[in-house]
């Protein structure tokens, strides 16, 4: 994704009061729609899963391949029902929200400065949740869920790229050589971000991924 594919549809007017509705580039629109998609898809196989977990404890969900590697181990934690519902239904309001503003960015929608900042807020607090939940899974469950870890990368990318955003338009204020820096480097921070969390998973597990060598 390039800095120009953020460029929104507002007016110079609009930027020049700094109360202007602002829009966002196609490839912004497309991210959003994307990452909402597939973390709704995520989230939806999970819950059927759920489901079918409570109607039989026996039952083993597809993604459950090995020890390390285990679905229904994530799914039957504590941790995955934070809220006291499954965390996953959550996730269908929230990733369908993600789709409806991405949807409404491609028709040409243009949303205020607090719109923006809430759903930068709104992503950071989702990203911070899933990294939370990965805390868990590595260190407490003792188990990863592939849905989940697909919920992580997509939510670590709506945040990072609505940040962008925000960040070249001015809706977070930042001094111009960060704003330059973040524009020009703005794939280094997802790139380091998933690095992270692999090194995280294979040094977790390192002793039965070396076992499969």
């Amino acid at each position: 994704m390039t800095t120009t594919a953020l460029d929104d549809v507002s007016t110079d007017d609009d930027h020049a009061s700094g109360t202007g509705p602002i829009g966002s580039g196609r490839a912004l629109a497309l991210l959003l729609v994307i990452t909402g998609a597939l973390g709704g898809l995520a989230a939806w196989v999970i819950t059927l899963d759920k489901f079918e977990l409570l109607k039989d404890p026996n039952f083993k969900p597809a993604c459950s391949f090995n020890p390390i590697i285990s679905c229904g181990s994530v799914m039957q934690s504590k941790q995955a029902a934070v809220f006291g519902f499954p965390n996953p239904m959550a996730g269908l309001v929230g990733f369908g929200v993600v789709i409806a503003i991405g949807m409404a960015l491609l028709a040409g929608a243009r949303f205020r400065r607090w719109y923006w900042i809430g759903l930068n807020i709104g992503t950071l607090l989702a990203a911070v949740f899933c990294m939370w939940l990965m805390s868990q899974s590595l260190y407490e469950i003792n188990a990863l869920c592939l849905w989940c870890t697909l919920t992580w990368c997509v939510t670590i990318l709506m945040f990072w790229y609505t940040t962008v955003h925000n960040l070249k338009h001015g809706i977070i204020p930042a001094p111009q050589g960060l704003r330059n820096a973040v524009l020009e480097f703005h794939w280094v921070v997802p790139v380091l971000w998933y690095g992270v969390i692999a090194l995280l998973i294979l040094t977790r597990w390192w002793s039965y991924w070396s076992s499969l060598l």
